[in-house]
């Protein structure tokens, strides 16, 4: 939890966001809490939906990331952002320290196949096969079928509606969970 800025169900590493300030929390310690109670959330056996939204690599566009993480956090979900220039293994630790239920890649740069495979290839040596991961951004249709080779749970390419995206995340984890034992 070092290092994280924690505003209301939005995480955020390294950059604030002053007009996120509904419930703060610091280091796991929760404010009020009044707000947080009120917007519900997407639960899945009892907790709320936890992705994190990162950028990898050199990408610098992130306003179609934070855009997303003001989705999922609308719609419920605890979301952790990154930042940018993230390292795959910055996004592995964060995953692992975070606990989350997804990791959302949001790549703009044309590089999402060998980002992917890198990823993937640190969340299966890290055993995070509970972990759904999903990719969106600049995602040509016809890579869609080689990142699902990859083991990309998700793609979502530019100009997918919000809700699509949501409902998607939504309907695999819950799924994903249930396969979990107990």
């Amino acid at each position: 939890m070092t290092g994280l800025r924690h505003y209301s169900s939005f995480h955020l590493q390294g950059e604030p966001f002053p007009e996120l300030t509904i419930a703060l929390f610091f280091a796991g310690q929760q404010g009020d809490g009044l707000q947080e109670e009120k917007r519900g959330g997407l639960a899945v056996a009892g907790k709320r939906i936890r992705i994190l939204v990162a950028k990898p690599g050199l990408d610098g566009h992130d306003r179609g990331a934070k855009v997303m993480a003001f989705a999922l956090r609308d719609a419920g979900m605890e979301v952790i952002y990154s930042g940018l220039h993230q390292r795959i293994d910055q996004i592995i630790n964060t995953a692992i320290q975070e606990d989350v239920d997804v990791i959302g890649l949001s790549i703009m740069s044309g590089a999402h196949l060998p980002i992917c495979q890198k990823l993937m290839e640190r969340v299966r040596e890290n055993k995070m096969d509970d972990v759904l991961v999903v990719v969106g951004g600049v995602i040509p249709k016809g890579d869609i079928p080689r990142l699902k080779e990859l083991g990309i749970d998700g793609a979502f390419p530019g100009g997918t509606p919000f809700e699509e995206s949501i409902r998607w995340i939504e309907e695999h984890v819950r799924k994903r969970k249930g396969q979990r034992p107990g």
